[in-house]
């Protein structure tokens, strides 16, 4: 996995992912287990050398010439199956040429292939402004090299096969990332009068057009989460804006059940934060792009608003009316994302891939070496 210093939802596809492989080892380039769930804890995590670097698991974002070669020196030589989930450099771990590498991938690197959109909200200073460029394009080589070390491709959602079927000429099939629906309160009588925000608070995920909206209509909002775009976004609330922070998974659980609707105004490569709120019945109001159009159904589940604006999500919010939605009807719809299922269709396709990784080498003519093994054969039992 690229890092381990923040938890979202490509951390819960590890979490999911390792429970189907409970012995393998979780490589990464930086671990911090206070910032991430205690289950890693249990996991054997092994780090790169960037582990060592002064203040990396709270400030990565200066280290980030280093992660491609954080991710190259990691040693695999001892497997025949790797799985990277990769948003960035995981992908570019070297294997054997007999190891099957499986990506499932949660973008081609976003801040890279949309680089004006990302930073145009950032604040750069004038030097990082003018540098960072010659880097972005270093690692724009880099990130297509390196997709043609990876034998097959997952793609979190159709957005997601669609940009790396442009970036990368390659193929990928879509198994959408999981929720653990059991983990989610059903209270479908109970509701409060607040609208929801979870997310990590970061100038992409458009949060201030939410903070706008709910400024103009005046309604209540509760944004959970920290980030570094935390004072920029106080600065823009009003007294009906409150900011809860980082709470504890019980807490957020009970907000996810008894808000009036979560909003979601970014464009997400999948989101599963929609997913989370649909598990507890609560409908979504999303921006209409993106991974929000494979997990909302409208009108069902939820309802977009079409411009990413305060003004279209205020419209919206306007005239919303949650008794419209039924709470049954859309934790329904999450159960079609739910962790067994996903994980199901994800074993599924490792063993298809390795049964025909088995019948090509069956059939194709081995020397012996002069220890009497087979070229080609790994020297482990197999585990990933």
């Amino acid at each position: 996995h690229d890092y381990l210093n923040q938890m979202g939802g490509a951390e819960r596809v590890v979490l999911a992912l390792h429970e189907l492989f409970p012995d393998a080892p979780l490589y990464t380039s930086i671990y911090d287990p206070k910032r991430v769930d205690p289950a890693f804890r249990r996991m054997d995590i092994r780090t790169s050398f960037m582990q060592r670097f002064p203040l990396v698991t709270s400030h990565h974002q200066p280290y980030l010439p280093f992660y491609p070669y954080a991710m190259e020196s990691l040693d695999l030589r001892g497997y025949d199956l790797v799985i990277s989930s990769s948003s960035a450099f995981a992908k570019g771990v070297i294997t054997r040429p007999e190891t099957l590498h499986i990506c499932y991938c949660h973008t081609p690197m976003r801040w890279c292939w949309n680089y004006e959109e990302y930073v145009e909200r950032e604040q750069l200073g004038g030097l990082t402004r003018r540098l960072l460029p010659f880097l972005i394009s270093r690692l724009r080589i880099w990130d297509q090299v390196t997709a043609a070390r990876v034998d097959y491709f997952i793609a979190n959602s159709p957005v997601v096969a669609e940009r790396i079927r442009k970036y990368y000429r390659r193929e990928a099939v879509v198994i959408p990332p999981p929720v653990d629906v059991s983990r989610f309160k059903f209270e479908p009588q109970v509701r409060g009068d607040y609208f929801l925000i979870v997310s990590r608070l970061v100038p992409y995920k458009r949060i201030d057009l939410a903070i706008e909206a709910c400024n103009a209509l005046r309604l209540p909002l509760v944004i959970i989460g920290k980030g570094r775009d935390l004072p920029r976004l106080k600065r823009l609330a009003g007294p009906t804006i409150h900011f809860a922070g980082r709470l504890s998974d019980a807490e957020v659980l009970d907000y996810f059940a008894h808000c009036r609707a979560l909003i979601f105004p970014g464009e997400e490569d999948f989101g599963i934060t929609p997913l989370e709120a649909q598990a507890a019945g609560r409908p979504v109001i999303a921006y209409g792009a993106g991974g929000a159009l494979a997990s909302v159904i409208e009108g069902v589940t939820g309802v977009f608003f079409r411009e990413q604006t305060a003004e279209s999500l205020a419209a919206v919010l306007a005239t919303f009316d949650e008794r419209a939605f039924d709470p049954y009807t859309i934790r329904e719809h999450a159960l079609e994302f739910d962790k067994p299922r996903f994980q199901r269709r994800i074993q599924q396709f490792i063993e298809a891939k390795l049964a025909e990784r088995r019948s090509r080498e069956s059939s194709t003519p081995f020397a012996r070496t002069a220890q009497g093994r087979w070229q080609g054969q790994t020297e482990t039992s197999g585990t990933p």
